[in-house]
């Protein structure tokens, strides 16, 4: 390599160096500059800034007179500044709304408490309903209205006060410094009401709430996270109670919170310890007194060997993330049983499923549901029983999940109709083969006109749309006796047949929490009334 290949490659290399570089003599003479150096300089191409004089640098191969050569060194600390600011942004504030995250309002509570500055309040928000929202208008008009809500919260918040999103439609409110819980409580009340009204976003008037949990430093916790989590707690009584609503945490919340952790653990168990069973209801045409179908219930054996209906575990199973497992668990286990099912039921008898609305809408969990229905070898023998939210609240569910349903013979039955959207008008946008009527409409309706006109529309509408009806919760012979004379209906559920029946010695010896509030008169079991 020629002397003028080095020096040509080690220009090269100093010239992609990201700092400003000078080579110079000592009568001021430049020798080199890369780029980085010239624009630094603030000269132009070929020459470099040297006190006020304007340098070519071509003397850089010319540079054989013997005097030392001294050498600086600058970085452009602009875009340095503004990397800086940029990951300190990304780090501590939500990119949707500007708002504080998590972490940010975590080390700003953290730092009053090491201060001691006094009482502060920490208020958890949820938007109420906002997953409906979004699968009805999209994300990108949920994704405003999250903005608008921020926007609304923070009008009027004083400037020692933080609000902060901590997750997707979930806030954090830190009120610092406050004189007493009283002037939290005004505080937080009146945001809740400024976000009752309603808001505007691409022509779309959306009305919505928050439901608002409330904890009081130092009472309520003397760090970050357990002043969240009991507000947390308080958030959800808050939901409980009423949405739109303010609760403040309390020792009462303490102890439901302590129980709802000891009911997880004990949930878990359960699940690990196989102490969940299947309890098989019958489904009968009190017409010609037969059984066309059995739906698998599950219930939990707990540690006393008492039965406990699902009222008191779904949904803490759903929070869990444990439902998809269970579901699982509940198909196997029907598969074991089905010799002593068609033994009980007869063989031509349906087998109903229930599917929580939020399994529904996961294509992936329905995916794998359906390939292990087909497995079974008899798919067109068993139903999905599904909340009419899954059918509404995602067009997903009808465009690309049912398909996958029918296309091995499953079929679908809209559960509990009537106590989720309430509208007739829905069943016009529902693809479903069975329709069962909440046992709200059902209860006590020989003695209330009003029931008896929804379940004659709902009658009329569901077999206009071919979908054929069943009535839960059948309980006395007297709601019986007007489903006779009074409708057209042929198809029931409830105590007045059968109690749900536990293929289990053990279960069947234990004491049943969900007896029904009269004593059946007429029982199924084998096919035909006895």
């Amino acid at each position: 390599m020629t002397d003028d290949d080095r020096h040509s490659e080690l220009e090269t290399i100093l010239g992609s160096l990201p700092v400003g570089l000078w080579i110079g003599r000592a009568d001021g003479s430049v020798v080199f500059a890369n780029e980085a150096g010239k624009r630094l300089a603030g000269a132009g191409t070929g020459t470099v800034r040297v006190g006020d004089r304007a340098v070519r640098i071509d003397e850089f191969r010319q540079s054989n007179n013997g005097l030392p050569v001294t050498s600086r060194m600058s970085f452009d600390v602009t875009d340095a500044s503004l990397r800086e600011e940029d990951l300190f942004a990304r780090v501590y504030f939500d990119e949707l709304t500007g708002l504080p995250n998590r972490r940010l309002i975590e080390r700003s509570v953290a730092a009053l408490i090491a201060e001691s500055s006094g009482p502060f309040a920490l208020a958890f928000l949820d938007i109420d309903g906002f997953k409906h929202i979004n699968d009805y208008y999209g994300h990108s008009i949920g994704d405003t209205l999250l903005v608008r809500i921020a926007e609304r919260i923070s009008r009027g918040l004083r400037p020692s006060d933080m609000l902060a999103r901590v997750g997707g439609d979930e806030f954090v409110l830190l009120l610092s410094p406050i004189v007493s819980p009283q002037e939290a409580a005004t505080i937080v009340e009146g945001i809740a009401e400024r976000l009752k009204k309603a808001h505007y976003v691409e022509d779309f008037e959306i009305l919505s709430s928050a439901s608002f949990g409330v904890g009081i430093y130092p009472k309520d916790g003397d760090s970050y996270e357990v002043l969240r989590s009991n507000a947390d707690s308080a958030m959800y009584r808050s939901k409980g109670a009423a949405k739109g609503g303010v609760w403040f945490f309390d020792s009462t919340i303490a102890h439901a919170a302590a129980e709802k952790a000891r009911s997880e653990q004990r949930l878990r168990l359960a699940i690990r310890d196989k102490r969940l069973l299947c309890a098989y209801q019958p489904k009968v045409d009190f017409r010609n007194d037969t059984i066309t179908g059995i739906e698998v219930l599950l219930r939990w054996r707990d540690e006393d060997g008492v039965i406990r209906a699902p009222g008191d575990f779904i949904a803490l199973a759903l929070e869990l993330g444990l439902m998809d497992d269970v579901t699982f668990m509940i198909l196997a286990e029907t598969r074991r049983a089905i010799d002593r099912i068609n033994e009980a039921f007869g063989e031509s008898a349906s087998i109903s499923i229930n599917v929580a609305a939020v399994q529904a809408s996961n294509r992936q969990f329905m995916r794998s549901l359906v390939d292990a229905i087909e497995r079974t070898g008899t798919p067109k023998r068993y139903m999905l029983e599904i909340t009419e939210e899954a059918f509404l609240a995602s067009s997903d569910f009808q465009r690309n999940i049912l398909p996958m349903v029918r296309e091995i013979g499953t079929r679908v039955s809209v559960d509990d109709f009537g106590v989720g959207y309430s509208s007739l008008s829905a069943l016009a946008e529902i693809t479903a083969d069975e329709l069962k009527v909440d046992r709200s409409f059902i209860t006590d309706v020989h003695k209330r006109p009003r029931s008896q006109a929804v379940l004659r529309a709902i009658e009329s509408l569901g077999r206009s749309l071919s979908m054929s009806i069943v009535v839960e919760g059948v309980e006395t012979f007297e709601e019986l006796a007007y489903l006779q004379a009074a409708t057209r209906i042929h198809c029931a559920q409830g105590f007045y047949f059968s109690r749900p029946i536990v293929f289990d010695d053990q279960a069947e010896r234990s004491a049943l929490v969900d007896e029904p509030r009269s004593t059946p008169q007429t029982r199924f079991a084998t096919g035909s009334r006895r």
